[in-house]
């Protein structure tokens, strides 16, 4: 008879350290990841919704991404690396005979962090294609004099939570009627080096 190996669980081994969202997000638990060594956890992204966050029911079609940069303990801190739309509230916007102008911008903010954001204005009714020049030139002055004026931590809690969109929003209806304004997805592109 042969002997049996005895196989090491691999997952006795491992601790379990708490995610949290950075303080701009209120410092929300976000979950907990394994690892056997607690550099391994430095540099994952944990998804989570905003509802999680603000345990508003309204936000839950909004998926967030947060990287891990430090561990303390059994604590991991993380930072804003983007967020996006899910697809089935996307696709809800989306109606006939309405006009759906997008645009995709680069944007610094005041402390050097650089961020790829993509804006999407839905219309009422169909509109003419300079009124869409119109309304995506809005956008980009919005969204880089936001970034300018604003650091890190503000610009994301602004652009999250729609004080960015409802700005684009109140310019954007001067040009034509509008449905919906948001800011379906954005990235963290750049982290100024010496930024935790």
């Amino acid at each position: 008879m042969s002997k049996k190996k005895r196989v090491k669980d691999k997952w006795r081994g491992k601790d379990w350290y708490t995610v949290m969202s950075p303080p701009y997000f209120g410092g929300v638990e976000l979950g907990a990841l394994p690892a056997d060594d607690s550099s391994k956890i430095v540099g994952r992204v944990v998804d989570s919704t905003l509802y999680d966050i603000t345990n508003d029911f309204a936000h839950q079609y909004l998926k967030m991404y947060f990287k891990v940069t430090e561990v303390e303990g059994k604590t991991a801190r993380t930072i804003f690396k983007g967020h996006e739309y899910s697809r089935d509230y996307l696709r809800s916007l989306v109606r006939r005979r309405t006009t759906r102008v997008d645009g995709i911008f680069n944007v610094t903010t005041a402390d050097g962090y650089e961020l790829r954001l993509a804006v999407c204005v839905f219309t009422l009714k169909r509109i003419k294609t300079s009124q869409e020049q119109a309304i995506r030139t809005l956008m980009k002055k919005i969204v880089e004099e936001k970034a300018g004026a604003l650091t890190f931590d503000q610009f994301v809690q602004e652009l999250v939570l729609g004080k960015i969109a409802s700005d684009i929003y109140n310019e954007a209806k001067k040009i034509a009627p509008l449905r919906h304004v948001g800011i379906r997805k954005s990235k963290l592109t750049l982290q100024p080096a010496g930024a935790a």
